[in-house]
This record gives C-alpha cells, sequence and structure tokens, in this order.
C-alpha cells in the first residue's frame, strides 16, 4: 500500500472506513504527532524558565503540538537532584543552542519530558476530534450532493464540520483538563482524582468544571473551520486524491494560515487560561473572575498596538505547521489504509455471492 487512494473516491459509502477504523488512524496519528513535537515545547519551555518566565507555584503552557495543557511549577527546595525537566539549570543561546546542550548534557530523552501526561488527554480528545470532523463531513456532504454523487463537495461542509468538531472536543475534554490542573497543584495522585474534583466542586459548582472554556474556543473554534477549508479545498485541486506528501503540504499551508489569523486570540486565551488557573484553580477560596475577553483585547492593543495582538507568532507557527502537517497526513494515510481493506473485503464479498449463486 503506497499511501494513495489512486482513483477511487475516500468517501464511497462501499469503502467509507467506520468510526473505529478512524479512531485507529487519529489514535495513531496522535501519537506520532505528540513524538515529534513536543521537543519543540520542551525546548521553549526551558528558553522561558532561563529568562524567569516560570516561578515558584506559577503556571506554564505545555503543549505536545495538539492541546495546550496548564502545568504548575513546583518548587525543588534547592535539592538538585529532584529538579524538575523544566526547572534544571542550563544557560542557551537560542532554540538550536538549547536542543543540542540539552540532548548533551541530559540525555535526548530529555527532549520528551513530560510527554506522558499531556497525552493522557491528548490522545483521547483528538481521537473524538477528528472522529466526530469525519463523521460530521461525510455526512453534510452526503446530505449536499443526495441529488448528484459526482458533485463537488461544498466547502461549508468541513467549515461546519470543523467548527462543530472542535466545540464538541473541548467542551467535553475541559473538566478533565481543570481537574488534572488541580490534581497537579494539589499532588494527589489520579486514584485521588474524587477529591480533586469535591475541591472544584465545593468553590464552583458543576459550571465551574467548564471556567475558562470560552477563551479556548474562540481561539480553537476559528483555527478548526479555517483550517479544515484550506485543507479540504487544498485536496480539491489534486482531485481529491490523498497522497502523504500532498496531505502534509496541506495540512502544513491550511495550519499555518489558521495559525497566523487566530493568533490574536491565541495570545488572548494564553493570557486568561494562566490568570485563571492562578486564581482559580492554585488557589482554595474562590476567586473573583478576571476582566472579559474584549478587556483583555483592548488592554494588550493600547499597551503594545496590533503587534502586541501577534505576539508568539513565529514560534506558534512554527510549531503548529507541523503539527498539523503530521497529524493530517498520518490521519488521511490511515484512511488510506483501512479504505483499501474495506475495498478488498468488498470484493471478497462479491466473490462469495458470485459462487453461491453459480452453486
Amino acid at each position: 500500500m503506497a499511501g494513495t487512494t489512486g482513483s477511487l473516491d475516500v468517501d464511497d459509502p462501499k469503502f467509507r472506513i467506520t468510526p473505529t477504523q478512524q479512531m485507529g488512524a487519529a489514535c495513531s496519528g496522535a501519537l506520532i504527532t505528540s513524538l515529534f513535537v513536543t521537543p519543540l515545547d520542551v525546548v521553549k519551555i526551558r528558553l522561558q524558565a532561563q529568562q524567569k518566565a516560570l516561578v515558584t507555584n506559577k503556571c506554564f503552557l505545555y503543549c505536545n503540538g495538539l492541546m495546550d495543557h496548564l502545568c504548575t511549577c513546583v518548587s525543588s527546595n534547592g535539592n538538585n537532584s529532584q529538579r524538575h525537566w523544566y526547572q534544571r539549570p542550563s544557560h542557551f543561546n537560542g532554540t538550536l543552542d538549547a536542543f543540542i546542550k540539552i540532548g548533551k548534557n541530559e540525555g535526548v530523552l530529555s527532549l520528551w519530558s513530560g510527554l506522558s501526561p499531556t497525552l493522557v488527554l491528548a490522545l483521547p480528545a483528538t481521537v473524538v476530534y477528528f472522529v466526530t470532523y469525519e463523521q460530521l463531513r461525510t455526512r453534510l456532504k452526503d446530505w449536499a450532493c443526495r441529488d448528484c454523487s459526482n458533485r463537488p463537495q461544498p466547502l461549508w461542509a468541513p467549515l461546519i464540520a470543523g467548527c462543530t468538531a472542535r466545540l464538541w472536543a473541548a467542551t467535553a475534554v475541559s473538566p478533565l483538563e481543570l481537574i488534572r490542573t488541580k490534581m497537579q497543584s494539589k499532588k494527589l495522585s489520579y486514584l485521588e482524582v474524587h477529591e480533586a474534583l469535591k475541591s472544584l466542586l465545593q468553590y464552583h459548582g458543576w459550571r465551574g468544571l467548564w471556567k475558562g472554556l470560552g477563551p479556548t474556543l474562540l481561539r480553537d473554534v476559528p483555527f478548526s473551520g479555517i483550517y479544515w477549508v484550506t485543507y479540504e479545498k487544498f485536496k480539491m485541486m489534486n482531485n481529491n486524491k490523498s497522497t502523504f506528501a500532498y496531505s502534509f503540504l496541506g495540512g502544513s499551508i491550511a495550519g499555518s494560515l489558521a495559525a497566523f489569523i487566530t493568533t490574536p486570540f491565541d495570545v488572548v486565551k494564553t493570557y486568561r487560561q494562566i490568570e485563571m488557573a492562578e486564581k482559580e484553580i492554585l488557589s482554595e477560596p474562590p476567586m473573583l473572575c478576571g476582566a472579559s475577553t474584549f478587556s483583555v483585547i483592548c488592554n494588550i492593543y493600547k499597551k503594545n498596538g496590533l503587534s502586541g495582538l501577534f505576539t508568539g507568532l513565529v514560534p506558534r507557527v512554527v510549531k503548529v505547521a507541523p503539527a498539523c502537517a503530521i497529524m493530517v497526513a498520518t490521519f488521511e494515510y490511515g484512511k488510506s489504509f483501512f479504505q483499501q481493506y474495506n475495498m478488498k473485503e468488498y470484493e471478497k464479498h462479491l466473490l462469495n455471492l458470485l459462487r453461491n449463486d453459480l452453486d
């Protein structure tokens, strides 16, 4: 299997992959993406720590290319042997220098520090997202093209499917993310998750499980819509023939464009998420909510101008573009693999029916 669907229609109902097969393709894609992109974020966090951006009892954002995760800094109490990976002392002169020194002085595996806890949420969230997107997109396409199966897919189908899938996935994972962050701040094990849930519900009620979801959706929903419309349009330019290389290029272009357009929302989301964590998650008593999203945008614009709303654009694109490219290319490859399998099974079924008729 060369990773290409040839002349097959990937959405042909006879060969269309099942939700279970979609889950397998998304899961493998998420794992591979995490393995490739995590070192970029580890280096970014170490550079931030060097500039005193990370201090005791504060938060930092960790991302494996698929999802952001709030992590709390834990004091090492001056014990070098117990220093956490983000607190290890060193001096880096840049990104490339950081890669070299971390690999040389701490071992290559240090570049994947913090990967395990993020996979706990990243894998299931990514599976939910991609499976929901595929299910919605194919059904919207079937409905739009019910009178003519040869009609090209309308671009509003991936737009609606992408936005809806991200809305559902982010909403479903938000309570788990808050609970996990609370567990980190109180040093609880996964077996004591009920303690974290009890603490959160005590001060905020059930609605507290979705605190901070607004800023996340403000960035992720538009990003998802822009990304999938761009990617599906790119596929149409190749007559929907999906090779790994073409999917990789399309995912990179779509991810870069979506990251550029939504960077202001990312700046606001990061500001609000960390502020919320420090005031509402890391503290025991309930705290007052911070400024509204609109107020944050206005304050950033007044202080730093338009450039302030695009802070971190370059590192974000550098991280998002390969993450999107690897994820969608791997996902498309998995879809192609399962479709080829379904086609062979369909042919076997037809042969068996033919034999039965002859008998």
